[in-house]
């Protein structure tokens, strides 16, 4: 049966990928066109509609996305967007659907570049670009992402776990990114997120992508930085992301 699947979503994901395609050739003109002329917000909205679309057609394999929020968001802060990390595929619902606080990524730097629509938008949108090698250039990086989000209420995403779950265990979440956001953006929240069964969209790598995967976002309620000393903070948000991972 399972052989039977993977067999039927070639042909499906050929097409998802021509769409896909489609979609960072295209806005990847729209963003180099909007942002100089339009400014910020003109780009912004080429971004959520790129990441919209990837949401949209990857229905075309039969996907599907529940995103639940369990609680109202604070409006007018900034905000610390903490994740577990199953595949690229977590991306464009965090964007999409959390479009109304403007997420902004932690990102590697690698990603910065060769990649339409993705590379612009990292280097230009906000996000924070990290050489993982160099721990002084990750920090400096990650502060200024901090005061960004801070001057603007405005979200940043980090992935503590480094990379992703390839299996949807998750790893023991990495500190030293997230204390350094709490040092520097010390008035945000923190929202947690687990992700479900996104590892699955790349069981086979990049290629074919199964079908009929559901995937599972579910945003819990928001938690002040400064109600609690750091490492406490940390251990709570480590336990209630990992509480809801399958």
């Amino acid at each position: 049966m399972k052989i039977l699947q993977k067999i039927v979503s070639y042909p499906f994901s050929i097409l998802f990928f021509i769409l896909f395609g489609l979609i960072l050739v295209i806005f990847d003109v729209l963003q180099r066109i909007s942002l100089p002329l339009f400014g910020y917000h003109a780009h912004k909205k080429m971004v959520d509609w790129a990441n919209g679309l990837m949401v949209l057609f990857l229905h075309v394999l039969g996907t599907t996305f529940k995103f639940a929020i369990l609680d109202k968001i604070p409006k007018n802060v900034p905000i610390i967007i903490v994740s577990n990390h199953q595949s690229l595929w977590d991306i464009p619902p965090i964007i999409w659907f959390l479009r109304k606080i403007h997420p902004k990524f932690i990102s590697k730097m690698e990603l910065g570049k060769g990649i339409p629509t993705v590379s612009y938008n990292l280097r230009k949108g906000g996000s924070v670009l990290i050489d993982r090698k160099n721990p002084k250039q990750a920090t400096a990086a990650i502060k200024k992402g901090a005061e960004y989000i801070s001057k603007y209420n405005r979200s940043l995403v980090i992935f503590p776990e480094g990379t992703r779950s390839r299996d949807g265990v998750p790893k023991p979440f990495r500190r030293s990114g997230l204390i350094t956001l709490f040092e520097h953006a010390p008035d945000a929240f923190v929202l947690p997120i687990s992700i479900n069964n996104s590892w699955k969209l790349q069981r086979y790598g990049m290629f074919p992508i199964p079908m009929f995967v559901k995937l599972t976002f579910l945003v819990h309620p928001a938690i002040k930085v400064s109600d609690f000393e750091h490492e406490t903070l940390i251990d709570k948000i480590e336990t209630v992301i990992k509480g809801k991972i399958v």
